[in-house]
């Protein structure tokens, strides 16, 4: 198994997108990018924590590869938006690849590449290696399906 983590605005959805994907086995919402130790969502929200709210994305190499994890990335957000997606505004919905490794960092920095000259357009995304990641709260951990259960909606 293999590693990956995502930081696409708001965790909830992000979540969604990736558990989606066949050959993921496992996926975590959490905080990374930031100078905070066991941060608290309550701390990320306010921004003074530094860390991006991110997704970790546990996935079998051999049934699927990074590259299409990118394009699942590239595709649930806009990656041309500093600091925001959607309503939410502030340095914790940042785009950011954390990679996990030079081959990951690779394929980041040429997917990312290829997607600005598609668009003709800058993508805000940052590109750095993956540092601790603190997983959040239990209740974030697939909020939205936890919602939809319940008969409650996406949101």
């Amino acid at each position: 198994m293999a590693k990956a983590y995502f930081a696409a605005g708001c965790f909830w959805g992000v979540e969604v997108a990736f558990r989606k994907v066949e050959g993921v086995t496992t996926t975590s919402v959490g905080y990374m990018g930031g100078n905070t130790e066991h941060p608290t969502y309550e701390a990320v929200c306010s921004g003074a924590s530094g860390h991006a709210e991110a997704v970790e994305v546990t996935f079998d190499p051999g049934r699927v590869s990074y590259e299409r994890l990118l394009e699942v990335f590239w595709g649930c957000h806009d990656p041309t938006q500093v600091n925001r997606q959607g309503p939410d505004v502030g340095t914790q919905y940042r785009t950011a690849l954390f990679h996990d490794g030079e081959e990951q960092a690779a394929a980041a920095q040429a997917s990312k590449a290829a997607l600005e000259r598609r668009i003709k357009r800058p993508v805000a995304t940052e590109i750095t290696p993956a540092g601790p990641y603190w997983p959040a709260e239990d209740y974030h951990q697939q909020y939205l399906e936890k919602r939809a259960r319940k008969g409650l909606g996406w949101g």
